[in-house]
């Protein structure tokens, strides 16, 4: 919790968001595995993560939890190494120890003007307007709000299949609601990260009782799953999609 007096908050129960979103990368890679591999410095690719903000605490460990899992798998099961690999864009997102000097691989960290919806859409448009000349293959969108800015640029998401500029970029979400629950079913997106707001929940309440009898309690993370067309209607994922 940002800024909460000392000693005011005794545990947290939450999604580990760096965890959550490495899960969107690992589904992510499993797609665009060949084409990374064959990257070269005369044609090199690039992976985009849209993200809000660069101030958000919940927000800055997706971008991270993404941008470093993304490294690590693109290291350990391609041919690339971490001198091929160059985090590019917004400085908030770029670690001292990210890769900065390859020139085959750009995992580009965007931040839109501001949090307005119109801002967004901007962003991702601006991002499909290079879709063929930076070689894009995927876009991770962070939160709902990055989703919709996706999807208001791609027509509720129907372009990044129709439009043969961008039908080859795998798309990933996070959180849901309507639009995206839309664009998942219908194939446009790949699949997007859900938080566990049940256990939240029931977890908070869980510490709160703890911490009441005097019992020692500890930060808790509340887990993560990945949904897509497949499974967002069994009985386990579907109450956790919001509208």
């Amino acid at each position: 919790v940002p800024e909460a007096p000392a000693g005011s908050i005794w545990a947290n129960a939450s999604t580990n968001n760096y965890a959550a979103a490495g899960m969107a990368a690992e589904k992510m890679f499993a797609v665009i595995k060949d084409k990374i591999s064959a990257a070269t410095v005369a044609k090199p690719v690039r992976i985009v993560v849209m993200n809000q903000d660069a101030s958000g605490e919940s927000l800055l460990s997706r971008g991270k939890g993404f941008r470093d899992t993304m490294v690590k798998l693109i290291v350990d099961n391609t041919s690339l190494g971490f001198d091929d690999i160059a985090v590019v864009g917004n400085v908030a997102y770029i670690a001292a120890d990210s890769p900065t000097k390859g020139r085959k691989v750009f995992i580009e960290m965007v931040v839109p003007a501001s949090a307005a919806a119109t801002d967004a859409t901007n962003s991702a448009q601006a991002i499909l307007n290079r879709a063929v000349s930076d070689n894009i293959l995927g876009i991770f969108c962070s939160n709902e709000a990055t989703v919709k800015g996706l999807l208001a640029a791609t027509d509720d998401g129907a372009t990044l299949k129709s439009n043969p500029n961008y039908r080859n970029i795998v798309a990933v979400g996070y959180d849901a609601g309507e639009q995206q629950k839309r664009a998942v079913r219908a194939k446009y997106f790949l699949g997007s990260v859900t938080q566990d707001p049940y256990m939240i929940g029931y977890r908070a309440v869980e510490l709160s009782y703890k911490a009441y009898k005097g019992e020692p309690v500890g930060d808790i993370d509340t887990g993560a799953k990945f949904w897509d067309y497949s499974n967002m209607d069994d009985p386990d994922i579907k109450g956790l999609l919001y509208d």
